[in-house]
């Protein structure tokens, strides 16, 4: 059982960091491509933090789950974006 937890881990890592597994791959300049990733993780960052920040209140955790979605949203879009048009990054 923890075999299985451990390698469904280590496939979301590196789905996500790993440069030849990620949706970013096709993106043909590794400048761009790293340009991208450090631009997606200062999204996700502060998307955690306005989350985590505004859980105290309702309303205000009504906007930290919006902004999570919208995170999702932006991310999805920009991995599909890199794996159907690669060149739209350059």
């Amino acid at each position: 059982m923890f075999s299985s937890i451990r390698r469904f881990v280590v496939y979301c890592w590196n789905f996500v960091f790993d440069q030849k597994i990620s949706p970013l791959r096709h993106i043909p300049d590794v400048a761009i491509r790293h340009y991208v990733l450090q631009a997606l993780g200062a999204m996700w960052a502060v998307a955690f933090a306005v989350a985590a920040g505004s859980y105290t209140l309702f309303t205000v955790s009504l906007i930290g789950h919006v902004v999570l979605i919208a995170a999702v949203a932006i991310t999805v879009t920009t991995w599909t974006a890199a794996a159907v048009k690669p060149d739209l990054f350059n």
